[in-house]
């Protein structure tokens, strides 16, 4: 059976920040919030489900050996921007951390923003058509 979404986890260190971040600055929904360690938020086709890692079980909970799952790496969702430049500016006034600049490749240009648990998000901006 089809799906009319794709969801991605990550996890953060603290709920309230990421909630803020995502939805404030990057236009994402709340769709639930129903534990202080746990969060569904979306947008579009894309919903994103936040765990805190440890926070009980589901998906933050300990694997068999005791490894806590942490936020960050390199892995990242990208989100398509109309205008690169003014959502940079944007997420640069609240703080936002890039870890890098506005780079040009053969179908766009790009630029990675860490949300406040420092999971990687890609901004794309087209130069197609």
């Amino acid at each position: 059976m089809p799906h009319e979404h794709a969801t991605v986890r990550y996890f953060v260190d603290d709920m309230d920040p990421a909630i803020e971040f995502y939805c404030q600055r990057l236009g994402f929904e709340e769709i639930m919030h129903p534990a202080p360690t746990f969060a569904m938020l979306s947008r579009g086709p894309l919903r994103l489900v936040l765990s805190v890692p440890g926070g009980g079980p589901g998906g933050g909970a300990p694997m068999p050996d005791g490894t806590l799952p942490e936020p960050g790496g390199w892995n990242r969702f990208q989100l398509e921007v109309e205008n690169l430049e003014s959502s940079v500016a944007d997420l640069r006034e609240h703080g936002a951390h890039f870890r890098n600049q506005i780079v040009t490749g053969v179908g766009g240009r790009q630029i990675l923003v860490e949300d406040p648990a420092g999971n990687l998000v890609e901004l794309f901006e087209s130069t197609a058509g």
